[in-house]
């Protein structure tokens, strides 16, 4: 009997109920980004009134501690177990938001972001590796894709929740949210769920293996190319995450309006995933991403020339929209392509790989997007100008891989 073939493991968790926590523990990196977005304005307003523009950074700073806790959280929870790790990420990041609730400071906020971003890592990663010790083949992917449709519905309502939050109880109110949101996940997981690796399977903390796949990854030609690519592909969003809402408030005065329209954008480029699914056995993973980098320097090229020519907000506006569209769903295509390009040779040391592909990826691009995010001038054209040059980079790093694997081929 095949791996694919053979029966789910027998567990204390109803499939149902897994799925459903699964979700909810993946879902805490898009609902502490997402919820924020309409209370940029309000933090920027409070804590840094001479440079309001400065509160975006909350966003960066969670996302760069997100990618230096992927380091280790993996390889902690092969040493000390998969519920240790993912409990203790939690209550890091419950003590970091209750931190952020009370900060005096935008420094002290975004300490606190930084600390969330680090715990969050542990319910990120860890739970992936909970699946893959429960199923396999077939089994983890109808697993993962239930999860993971679930999942991609939180960027279209976590907006809603911030903005309602924020507008009965103030902004720092968002924080006690995480607060609970964060208590229900790990009294789930401590209750519910069963420790899925044995004491026997664990293994020591194997800074070795991490230094030897770092030095794979530093050490291959093909995937450094791949991986600036994916660094350059990925910071566009963190960029838009940061100063989208400001767009919505400053440019466009459509704040309130702001939590309606993302939830229409990621909804509409949510299909991205499948699309990709569909099509990449056909054209192959290179052609899918030349396809949606192209597709990313014309609609930013486009966006530019609309900007230059001043035309009214009744054009302008939609013609933002149709660019934040494209911008979401052309992502939706790179990121799984360029992730298994970069990994495609590293099968020997996959998992270390991927935590040090995950780990500098995030970090990377989180520090690519601030000084892209700290740019704006009250309308779209630093998003345009920096997702412009982010592409033309990728491409230029996926030609040169393609001229490379061609030669070694």
């Amino acid at each position: 009997m095949t791996e694919d073939a053979a029966a789910p493991p027998v567990r204390a968790m109803p499939f149902g109920e897994f799925i459903a926590m699964l979700a909810l523990l993946l879902a805490t990196v898009a609902f502490s980004i997402d919820a924020m977005l309409p209370l940029l304005t309000h933090i920027g307003a409070e804590l840094s009134p001479a440079s309001p523009a400065d509160a975006q950074m909350v966003i960066t700073v969670f996302v760069l501690g997100l990618g230096l806790g992927t380091f280790v959280a993996g390889p902690l929870s092969d040493r000390f177990g998969r519920k240790p790790v993912i409990i203790a990420g939690i209550a890091l990041y419950m003590a970091a938001a209750c931190l952020a609730a009370v900060s005096t400071s935008l420094e002290m906020l975004l300490l606190a972001r930084l600390l969330q971003g680090l715990g969050t890592a542990g319910p990120r990663v860890v739970s992936q590796a909970l699946v893959r010790d429960l199923y396999s083949g077939r089994h983890m992917a109808r697993v993962m894709s239930f999860a993971m449709t679930i999942f991609v519905l939180v960027p279209a309502i976590a907006p809603l929740m911030g903005a309602q939050i924020g507008g009965l109880f103030g902004w720092r109110a968002i924080f006690w949210s995480f607060l609970f949101f964060g208590l229900t996940s790990a009294c789930w997981v401590m209750i519910r769920q069963p420790e899925t690796l044995p004491a026997a399977a664990r293994r020591p903390l194997q800074i070795a293996a991490l230094r030897a796949s770092m030095a794979e990854v530093f050490g291959h030609r093909l995937v450094m190319l791949y991986l600036v690519a994916l660094c350059f592909s990925f910071a566009p969003m963190f960029a838009w995450l940061s100063s989208v809402s400001l767009i919505f408030e400053e440019t466009y005065a459509r704040g309130p309006e702001f939590p309606y329209w993302f939830a229409m954008v990621a909804l509409l480029s949510a299909p991205a995933s499948l699309l990709n699914a569909r099509f990449v056995l056909r054209f192959g993973m290179q052609r899918m991403i030349l396809i949606a980098l192209v597709a990313l320097i014309s609609v930013s090229l486009a966006m530019l020339a609309l900007l230059q020519t001043g035309v009214g907000m009744q054009v302008e506006f939609p013609a933002f929209i149709a660019f934040m569209t494209i911008q979401f769903f052309c992502v939706g295509l790179l990121f799984g392509n360029l992730n298994a390009l970069a990994l495609e040779p590293l099968g020997h040391v996959a998992g270390m790989a991927a935590s040090v592909l995950g780990g500098i990826s995030s970090v990377a691009a989180a520090l690519i997007a601030t000084p892209v995010a700290r740019a704006f001038d009250g309308t779209p054209g630093p998003l345009a100008v920096g997702a412009l040059v982010c592409a033309l980079v990728a491409i230029a790093c996926m030609l040169i891989a393609r001229r490379l694997a061609l030669r070694a081929g």
